[in-house]
């Protein structure tokens, strides 16, 4: 059984999407919690009120030397960042600031005010090229994009600051997050979404185009690409399990964070269409170079060392949170 977890924590980004719903499930267990958050994204919503908001950037030494001196941080998770991958490829230096040197700053005052442990969201982008099979930790990074280099070179920082402080790193590689809070309290905002889920919901519910499907013919069971999804729900959880083990075990932890379970992009429509009653528009396109045909994590060491068991691990109750929350949200 999952330990209790000591506060407060300081959640970083935490009225964006992923650090948002942390939040959620960290009042939902009873801990003291700390929010900064600009803004620029995230979006406040009722539970903040329970919290100790800071609006600010984590790049001012000033406030953070206020939330340190206010607040006994026990632990950071760190959400804020910039997170769109064709964005870093046509403006890399802006996710090096606001990703590497954001969080080299927010280490750096993490290790002076002996925080002792730090939690960081990472991304499945810094394998690069994968291959078929489920990828592992143990797979050597090569990034092919700025976004991915700028969450490896964070890291990187991690890894040296604990070897030379008492600060333990925990390093959550993400696949592809999905859904809304179950109960609607929190849930992506997007206008013109990027990502499968949220373009196709927009082009069923007639706030976008047709769905371009990019590959047909692809070596995978429909010919459409596979990814690893996971509920938000379930990040948000695996973010406490993973604590609740730092404190515990006075271990460092980098994990990948998914299922182990990959879906097509077909499926996922298909998915979306059954819930909606409701056929997604889309049309078929060429495959987008450079990337996989599939990419699924190897979560073995996830089962391994953490006290977590999904709850939403299901494609229909991904879709269909993240299909009721974009109806209620923009309604």
């Amino acid at each position: 059984m999952t330990a209790a977890i000591k506060g407060p924590v300081l959640v970083t980004g935490g009225a964006g999407y992923i650090g948002g719903q942390t939040v959620l499930a960290l009042l939902d267990a009873g801990v003291e919690v700390c929010v900064v958050d600009n803004l620029s994204t995230g979006t406040m919503r009722p539970f903040h009120k329970n919290v100790a908001f800071y609006k600010g950037d984590i790049h001012d030494g000033n406030l953070l030397r206020s939330i340190f001196s206010e607040h006994y941080i026990a632990a950071i998770l760190h959400f804020a960042g910039s997170i769109k991958v064709d964005e870093s490829v046509s403006n890399p230096l802006k996710y090096y600031y606001n990703n590497t040197e954001g969080s080299r700053v927010l280490i750096d005052y993490a290790v002076r005010h002996n925080v002792r442990n730090f939690i960081f969201s990472s991304t499945a982008a810094v394998y690069g090229e994968t291959g078929d099979a489920p990828v592992s930790e143990a797979a050597i990074p090569l990034p092919l994009n700025p976004y991915g280099w700028s969450k490896l070179f964070t890291e990187q920082q991690l890894k040296d600051a604990s070897n030379v402080s008492q600060m333990n790193y925990g390093i959550f590689r993400y696949f592809n997050v999905a859904g809304a809070d179950p109960e609607l309290r929190h849930g992506q905002f997007l206008e013109n979404p990027t990502h499968l889920i949220g373009r196709a919901i927009d082009a069923l519910l007639g706030r976008a185009s047709a769905l371009k499907v990019f590959g047909s013919d692809l070596p995978t069971t429909d010919g459409t690409g596979v990814r690893d999804y996971i509920h938000v729900y379930d990040v948000a959880s695996a973010h406490l399990a993973l604590l609740s083990d730092m404190q515990a075990s006075g271990q460092s932890r980098l994990l990948n964070l998914g299922y182990g379970v990959g879906s097509s992009v077909m499926e996922v429509v298909s998915a979306i269409s059954r819930i909606a009653n409701k056929p997604v528009p889309y049309e078929l396109g060429e495959p987008r170079p450079g990337e996989a045909p599939s990419v699924v994590a190897d979560i073995t060491k996830l089962q391994e060392h953490l006290d977590w068991v999904p709850k939403y691990n299901d494609l229909s109750q991904m879709t269909s949170s993240a299909y009721n929350w974009s109806k209620s949200s923009k309604e």
